[in-house]
């Protein structure tokens, strides 16, 4: 069985599990906190970052998202999420790459360095004004999900696709911070709401950092 080695507030992680489980692959999850630096793990990812997808029983082992996502997509026929015509695929794949660096570079990332890594690790306080950046920030990512769900029924087009599952991960970690105002943001609460009560996204949902709460509304599949 794929064991994926993630913590649980990695995106690219939670991007990973939700394609797998939308697809039906079953995996096994092992915890792994990359600023701890363990041999073993640089051993399976010499660039020492999460997701890192094993099996041992085949002896593979995957890194980096979205080469595990493409993997996936190449290898497994049920529920394909780069799809339709080739400038369909090329939407997918432009979405996609906006999420996992725009987003994560604007909003995601400095969350996770204000709020998880200088708590756990640093042992030190947030920086308010690199905090009130990043959600001025999602709230410029936010706007533009409220212009795509105004022109198409999921972020890329007709279909839910692989944009839809980077966008949501990335999401989920920033509402998980509390880095999201949601107000004004009817369209992409909407689309966001819908995704919540997917069963890939529920077990997201449940799982918890510790010593860091979410906000109250974050498990809420209505809110």
């Amino acid at each position: 069985m794929w064991q994926l080695y993630q913590f649980p507030l990695c995106p690219f992680s939670r991007k990973v599990r939700l394609l797998m489980s939308e697809k039906g692959i079953a995996y096994e999850l092992w915890r792994e906190n990359p600023w701890e630096g363990r041999d073993d793990f640089f051993a399976l990812n010499p660039a020492g970052r999460t997701p890192v997808l094993h099996d041992p029983a085949k002896a593979i082992t995957l890194c980096d998202s979205r080469a595990i996502c493409e993997y996936f997509e190449e290898t497994v026929d049920k529920l394909p999420l780069i799809n339709g015509t080739a400038t369909n695929r090329a939407e997918i794949r432009r979405l996609v790459a906006l999420f996992d660096e725009n987003f994560f570079g604007d909003v995601t990332a400095p969350l996770l360095h204000e709020r998880m890594k200088k708590r756990l690790v640093y042992r030190q306080s947030p920086d308010s004004r690199v905090l009130r950046e990043a959600m001025k920030l999602a709230h410029e990512h936010l706007y533009y999900i409220d212009h795509l769900i105004d022109h198409r029924p999921w972020l890329a087009g007709a279909t839910m696709s692989l944009a839809d599952l980077a966008a949501a991960a990335q999401i989920s970690v920033a509402d998980y911070l509390g880095g999201l105002d949601w107000s004004g943001h009817e369209q992409a609460a909407a689309w966001y709401a819908v995704f919540k009560s997917r069963p890939s996204f529920r077990p997201l949902l449940s799982e918890r950092m510790e010593v860091i709460q979410p906000p109250s509304h974050y498990a809420d599949v209505n809110a």
